[in-house]
């Protein structure tokens, strides 16, 4: 009995060193996958808060909740979506736009080339334009996406043509309007695009091509709300051109609808004071 104990103890010893010798390894598995599951879980669950807050109208605790997320777990694939939000409500619930774009900046900075990144750049450059009317910023934001292919690349062409009206640089503008016409020619805003680019003509002297932009304007969207602007400023073109009976006939088609008729009626009287001083000297 002695001997079988002895031996039996000798085929059990290398077993137990061998658990010995792997048993390090697997608490560090263990400890791992605990620390994984950890680490993924709290993100979640601190998204999930701020999504709650939120919903709940507590929009100064839930930016708190999203911005400690991307501070504590600054790699976590919930961390862009987190400072997107943040900035989101921001700007668009608590009206702090400066706090909003340096958010919107941060994600631009931390995560380039992800879906938050797009979005960022977009909220960015409409801050720019639309709160601090900072033009040349906006410039450069729309540009920038606009390069980049974006889905949304006809909203860009636009405001990057608008900003160039808004300061003044009609040429450029009417430029960027011009090729908006002809990259996105069945889009919902041509009709607007068409009277812009016909009253840029306008402005420039270019009273040709103001009457036949004007005039495609009229006879191709008849139920544009642009359509009654369009003859409005075709009339303009006709009297600056010395055409004062065309310009009348069309403030006449104008007269039972237009939406400021005490400015039109106005201007009927003043073309035929011209008409009648016009026949008076011949």
């Amino acid at each position: 009995m002695q001997e079988e104990r002895k031996r039996r103890k000798r085929s059990d010893h290398p077993f137990s060193l061998k658990w010995l010798a792997i048993a390090p390894a697997i608490l560090g598995l263990l400890a791992w996958i605990a620390f994984f599951l950890q680490a993924n879980g709290v993100p979640q669950r601190q998204f999930d808060r701020g999504e709650e807050l939120f919903f709940k109208g507590q929009y100064e605790r839930a930016v708190r909740n999203f911005r400690r997320l991307h501070d504590q777990h600054p790699h976590n694939s919930l961390a862009p979506r987190a400072l997107l939000q943040a900035g989101e409500i921001l700007y668009l619930h608590l009206g702090r736009e400066r706090e909003a774009l340096l958010t919107y900046l941060l994600v631009q900075r931390d995560y380039p080339g992800s879906p938050e990144d797009s979005r960022a750049q977009q909220r960015a450059a409409e801050i720019y334009k639309y709160r601090l009317e900072d033009y040349d910023r906006a410039l450069t934001a729309y540009q920038k996406l606009l390069d980049n292919g974006d889905s949304e690349g006809e909203n860009f062409q636009y405001e990057i043509a608008d900003i160039y009206f808004r300061r003044n640089h009609f040429e450029q503008a009417r430029i960027e309007f011009e090729h908006y016409l002809k990259r996105y020619p069945d889009s919902e805003r041509l009709d607007e695009v068409l009277f812009r680019v016909a009253s840029i003509h306008a402005l420039e002297g270019s009273l040709k091509q103001a009457a036949t932009t004007f005039k495609r304007l009229a006879e191709h969207f008849p139920d544009s709300p642009f359509h009654q602007e369009a003859l409005y400023g075709l009339a303009m073109v006709r009297e600056e051109t010395g055409e004062l009976r065309a310009a009348l006939d069309l403030l006449e088609r104008l007269r039972k609808d237009y939406h400021r008729p005490e400015v039109l009626e106005l201007r009927m009287d003043q073309i035929r004071q011209r008409m009648e001083k016009k026949r008076k000297a011949i």
